[in-house]
């Protein structure tokens, strides 16, 4: 994680068949009117297609939203990509319908954190700018 000038950039992406987004376009926006730019990158994404965008965005997170039932695969591809592109500072996040029981295990593959349904937008925004970059020291 860097310390670079300007706001926090964040990728919110939907990987995979899931096509509710919803829940993903609230979050790019209380992340914007937060003070942060965020691209979002609709619908349908391979987790290629996110990484190449962060790298592209000089993204400092990426925030997955995922109701497919494919987080364990979709989470592990992003970060596994992350890696062999020399971007693992790149945060990955994310939420949706997860069960309890794969949050360990997501944490474990590299994923920072987890929100799962009744997350508050500003518990989100609280996060991304405790966790996601800190600022440079005037």
């Amino acid at each position: 994680m860097g310390v670079a000038a300007g706001p926090i950039r964040v990728v919110v992406a939907k990987p995979g068949l899931d096509g509710h987004d919803r829940g993903a376009k609230v979050i790019a926006r209380a992340l914007r009117d937060a003070g942060m730019e965020v691209i979002y990158t609709g619908l349908h994404q391979t987790p290629e297609q996110i990484v190449d965008t962060a790298i592209q965005e000089d993204a400092d997170a990426i925030g997955l939203s995922i109701l497919s039932g494919a987080h364990n695969t979709l989470f592990a591809a992003v970060i596994e990509l992350l890696g062999q592109r020399d971007a693992a500072d790149i945060l990955v996040f994310g939420g949706g319908i997860i069960p309890e029981a794969d949050i360990a295990p997501l944490k474990e593959k590299g994923v920072a954190e987890i929100f799962t349904p009744g997350a508050t937008t500003a518990s989100i925004v609280d996060w991304v700018r405790a966790n996601v970059r800190q600022p440079a020291e005037a």
